[in-house]
């Protein structure tokens, strides 16, 4: 005859204290879970602050460019948080539709339309008009900050395709403005 090593050990038996005890535990972590979820928008950063909105369409919005009854042309845009309130802001460099020859361009900063029901970007600055004659190549959005050279003319007899200026600026928002550098002076090429 064997006998058996096995013995009646108190846990292998589940007694109703055991169950209520289980239960208890459940329902203060199912509590606990439920006060540490997110605000219900669930679009909360950090601290609290809202999340940051997506950059403006350029696509939506309406430039202060007289072309004439052609329309314009976005040729380039980049995005960034300029004013650091920590929502981006799109700059577009924009000219007319030509059929030849290289229309000068303007460089527009573009926030959110105002009020929640408006979807559109609208223009805050203009930070090259299309009537000083530019061109703009080298274009960036970076630390805070737009930056491009900017291509001119230094007599009207200069061909349109080949300017003969170059400059390099950059434009940051100081002061409740956009304040324009020059990283060297303008030069003839």
């Amino acid at each position: 005859m064997q006998t058996s090593a096995v013995t009646d050990l108190a846990h292998t038996h589940a007694r109703p204290v055991h169950w209520l005890t289980t239960a208890t535990a459940m329902a203060a972590v199912v509590a606990l879970a439920g006060l540490l979820q997110p605000d219900p928008a669930g679009a909360a950063g950090a601290h609290g602050a809202p999340a940051p909105r997506p950059a403006p369409d350029a696509d939506t919005a309406r430039f202060p460019l007289e072309c004439g009854g052609n329309p314009s042309t976005i040729a380039q845009r980049a995005t960034g948080d300029l004013d650091g309130d920590g929502n981006p802001e799109t700059v577009a460099v924009v000219h007319c539709e030509a059929g030849s020859g290289t229309p000068p361009s303007g460089i527009y900063v573009l926030t959110h339309g105002k009020g929640t029901g408006t979807p559109a970007a609208r223009v805050v600055a203009t930070l090259v008009e299309p009537s000083q004659q530019k061109n703009v190549s080298g274009f960036t959005v970076s630390g805070g900050a737009v930056h491009a050279t900017l291509l001119g003319y230094s007599t009207p007899d200069v061909p349109s395709c080949c300017p003969d200026q170059h400059e390099q600026v950059s434009w940051r928002w100081q002061g409740g403005t956009f304040v324009r550098t020059a990283q060297n002076q303008a030069r003839t090429v």
